[in-house]
């Protein structure tokens, strides 16, 4: 079997539906000489046949996707015409999307395709760059009076097309023409889905409808949109009333709430009690759970007993305990279980220590003896002579009997009994401890905080403990200082080692000289470099500038004396600087503990302004005479009096200007 050649038997079929039509018109057919010798023997008609797409196009059946022809044409000229279109439907889906199924054999070079096609589905041995929705086109023009009997006799063939082309369902008609050796066919070409099928492949069937298989409309997709009311794949679901029970309602029709089997009401959440219930509730459907007073099968017992009976006489509250019992709550001067008797108040003996009793109307009262008072004469009326009074209490007697005691400021209670706890009320505050000297309260503050109540911290930042314009953070019985770059320890005391005298690298080379700042490393540099790190070889140019004439001028006098006195200024610089180092380092040697640099502040609002600092306290110029600015000039790259920083700044460069380089971000001028 060739390549791209179809198999005989197909694996499997499977049904689908798809229906489309494609239409091609022979616009012209021109031939440099006559196309029949003798007009009586000129009977020309032209047939189609669609195939799936091939490498090699055989014009051999069978004609996968459909075969078609015109109708005879008489002729006796040079050209022929045919305006009717040649029709072939096809029911498949068309070669747009028909790739199901793709197995690539990698060693054998070999791709199988499962092709779908004439409604069933068979396998193709096809290159991959073919199977791109295409499709092969051969188009013959035939000598013949009968259509069905031009393969009898191969030479009837006048001409032959065989051509592979790429068509989408629903494109314009496709304009073309083929150029033969002695001939010219021109014609155009289109297919289109057949009514109620659609996409690309005319394989999505859709009939608008609304009858009881479904209530819808196709798009242009052929998708199904559901009418007002409906829903579901096929839109044959009613959309109920909004608030129907979707768990205990349905709808034969838009906006209805039909009730299932057991509920009721207009949105069907209510169940249905079981019947012949009177006085009961239901949750779930043929119950019947009795309400309050209520009992019996049906809840047609009348359990309400107080307010179907009245039992309780005399005024009473009737209360309904349940099954039928119930309790009196009877007024006073009235007892019994309906409260049906009227009592005698004095009967229970109320009064106490001999007193005497007497019956008032839902009332009584005691006469009390003498030494005693109160309701039920319970109270002992003792005077100030018994000495009732606690702890230092003054005892003042009352006019109407008894006695009042006024109790010292530590003691309270009617008898000065109960010593007073002036810390019960926590009046100390963040954990002070309560110390009651009985007029008054003492508390004693935890370290950090102060006031009457410890109510106060302690600012210890207000000794400003920190150092070298670190900046003080208040705490609790302590202080943090956010040391600025360069400094470090509880107090930002200790100077940062930033020329890093104990590691293995050094910040400066070609032998710079490096000074710590607090922006980090300052290196000097000796003649011949320059950089931040004194990476960066000049070679200067000794020829004088054009400016500058052989007599030494007082400008260049006086520059050198400035020189000279930077030169002397430096060295006693050095000097001092050396024993501040050496004074940091033992500094450094007596405590383990720094601050981290990383929480320093940098108290410069910008790195200009650092930067500025550092050129204020070290000022380092190149001693080395024959550098000057004259010279420098001819180092320039490409402006005059122009150079660049590590950091990709150009900076002007004049004369008699010095140059310090910080180590950590470039280059600077001052």
């Amino acid at each position: 079997m060739h390549n791209g050649s179809l198999m005989s038997n197909s694996l499997f079929s499977w049904q689908v539906s798809s229906s489309g039509v494609f239409e091609l018109k022979v616009h012209s057919f021109n031939t440099a000489q006559r196309i029949c010798r003798r007009h009586r023997d000129c009977h020309i008609f032209f047939r189609i046949c669609l195939k799936h797409s091939e490498d090699v196009i055989h014009a051999e059946p069978p004609c996968t996707f459909g075969t078609g022809h015109t109708n005879v044409i008489r002729a006796d000229q040079t050209s022929i015409s045919s305006s009717a279109p040649i029709r072939i439907p096809f029911h498949f889906k068309w070669p747009v999307n028909n790739i199901l199924f793709i197995n690539t054999n990698v060693r054998q070079g070999i791709i199988i395709v499962m092709l779908l096609y004439h409604s069933c589905i068979h396998v193709l041995i096809q290159d991959l760059p073919l199977l791109q929705g295409t499709f092969s086109l051969i188009i013959e023009a035939w000598n013949a009076e009968i259509p069905t009997e031009y393969t009898d006799n191969q030479n009837n063939l006048v001409s032959r097309l065989a051509t592979r082309r790429r068509l989408a369902i629903g494109e314009d008609w496709s304009q073309d023409v083929h150029f033969g050796e002695q001939s010219e066919l021109r014609y155009s070409y289109h297919a289109f889905c057949d009514e109620y099928y659609f996409g690309d492949s005319c394989a999505e069937y859709c009939r608008p409808r609304d009858d009881a298989l479904g209530h819808y409309t196709c798009d242009v997709e052929g998708n199904k949109q559901c009418l007002e009311g409906w829903k579901g794949n096929y839109c044959s679901d009613p959309i109920c009333s909004a608030d129907c029970s979707a768990r205990h309602g349905y709808c034969e029709a838009p906006g209805d709430c039909k009730c299932r089997m057991g509920w009721q009401g207009p949105s069907c959440n209510e169940c249905v009690r079981y019947p012949g219930c009177l006085h009961g509730t239901c949750v779930q459907p043929w119950q019947c759970d009795c309400k309050e007073g209520w009992g019996g099968l049906f809840c047609d017992q009348d359990l309400n007993y107080c307010t179907n009976h009245r039992p309780c006489a005399n005024g009473a509250t009737c209360t309904n305990t349940g099954q039928g019992s119930y309790t009196c709550n009877c007024r006073p001067g009235y007892g019994g279980t309906n409260c049906e008797l009227e009592t005698n108040e004095c009967d229970s003996n109320p009064c106490k220590n001999g007193g005497s009793c007497n019956d008032l109307e839902n009332d009584y009262s005691c006469t009390c003896p003498q030494g005693f008072y109160g309701k039920n004469c319970e109270i002992i009326a003792m005077t100030c002579a018994d000495g009732p009074c606690f702890n230092g209490g003054t005892c003042m007697e009352m006019l109407t009997g008894g006695y009042t005691c006024h109790c010292p400021p530590t003691y309270t209670g009617s008898n000065c009994e109960k010593k007073l706890d002036r810390c019960s009320n926590s009046p100390c505050l963040n954990g002070g401890e309560c110390l009651d000297l009985g007029q008054s309260v003492l508390c004693r503050c935890h370290s950090g905080f102060t006031g009457a109540n410890c109510q106060f911290n302690i600012d210890d930042c207000a000794l400003a403990p920190c150092q070298n314009a670190g900046t003080c953070q208040d705490g609790v019985d302590d202080y943090t200082c956010s040391c600025t770059l360069g400094y470090a320890g509880k107090n930002c005391s200790l100077r940062s080692d930033a020329c890093g005298r104990g590691a293995s690298a050094q910040p400066c080379q070609n032998g710079g000289t490096c000074f710590t700042h607090f922006t980090g490393p300052v290196c000097q540099c000796p003649p011949g470099f320059m950089g931040p790190s004194c990476e960066f070889t000049l070679q200067p140019s000794f020829h004088p500038a054009p400016r500058l004439t052989n007599k030494p001028s007082s400008t260049a006098l006086t520059a050198s004396c400035v020189l000279a006195l930077l030169a002397l200024g430096l060295a006693t610089g050095i000097v001092v600087l050396r024993r501040r180092r050496l004074s940091g380092r033992k500094q450094l040697n007596d405590t383990a503990v720094f601050n981290d640099l990383k929480m320093g502040i940098n108290r410069f609002p910008s790195e200009r302004e650092a930067f500025m600092a550092a050129s204020s306290l070290f000022k380092i110029s190149n001693s080395d005479p024959r550098l000057s600015m004259a010279s420098l000039a001819s180092l320039r790259p490409t402006d005059d009096r122009m150079g660049r920083g590590l950091g990709g700044e150009r900076h002007s460069f004049s004369p008699g200007q010095d140059y310090l380089w910080r180590g950590d971000s470039g280059a600077g001028l001052r």
